[in-house]
């Protein structure tokens, strides 16, 4: 019988694609693609691009690359990947996991658009928090805290009394910066470290305490 840890928080703050969404095939497509166009290695370029902004993967693929061109190759990589919805679909135990947290305090924190993360959420048979914050709403892409904090500041929560969870070492990254414990999902987040790791949402389940704290049981 596998042990259950139990952690508690005040809000949960969600990252979308490898946490609550699995669009591995589209990512992979639409950034080889990329990789080829500009003569990288394939393999090299998907260990860069999970989780952050796609600007701010092309600043570390091509560092000599002016910043404006960046955002103007992101656009269109952002309209691209909102038209591609092929393959895109929950992770395992995601909807049964935003369905627990109905009236409790989230919200979803992605590097993705409004209209990517719409699309995607959709696509997958998620509902959208009520609480978003998106590519839109930050100055700077994980692994830079701002997104989390802000998720923080809009619940009213102080950071450290938040969890997050992410599957991406820039998402990780991000959780650890802002001062906030982070749960690692799935396969690509166990090598970083998170102070806690599912393989899925299928054995994760949250309930509110007395005094509004939350009890996160990670089966």
């Amino acid at each position: 019988m596998t042990a259950t840890t139990v952690l508690t928080a005040r809000a949960l703050l969600l990252d979308m694609d490898g946490t609550l969404v699995n669009s591995d095939a589209v990512v992979e497509r639409i950034w080889r693609r990329w990789a080829d166009r500009h003569g990288l290695d394939g393999d090299e370029v998907m260990k860069v691009v999970h989780g952050r902004q796609g600007y701010a993967s092309m600043a570390v693929l091509l560092p000599d690359r002016p910043m404006a061109q960046n955002h103007a190759d992101n656009a269109r990589m952002l309209a691209a990947e909102t038209a591609d919805m092929d393959g895109v679909v929950e992770v395992p135990g995601a909807a049964a996991f935003l369905a627990s947290l109905a009236g409790l305090p989230h919200a979803l924190v992605t590097s993705a658009d409004v209209a990517l993360s719409t699309a995607r959420m959709a696509a997958a048979g998620l509902p959208l928090p009520d609480v978003r914050v998106t590519a839109e709403s930050v100055g700077a892409s994980k692994p830079d805290p701002e997104g989390f904090l802000k998720g923080a500041a809009e619940l009213g929560v102080d950071p450290a009394d938040c969890l997050v969870f992410e599957d991406s070492g820039a998402g990780i990254a991000a959780g650890r910066s802002a001062g906030m414990r982070v749960v690692g999902v799935g396969p690509r987040a166990a090598v970083h470290r998170p102070d806690a790791w599912v393989a899925d949402l299928a054995g994760v389940r949250v309930e509110r305490a007395e005094g509004g704290e939350l009890r996160v049981f990670l089966g």
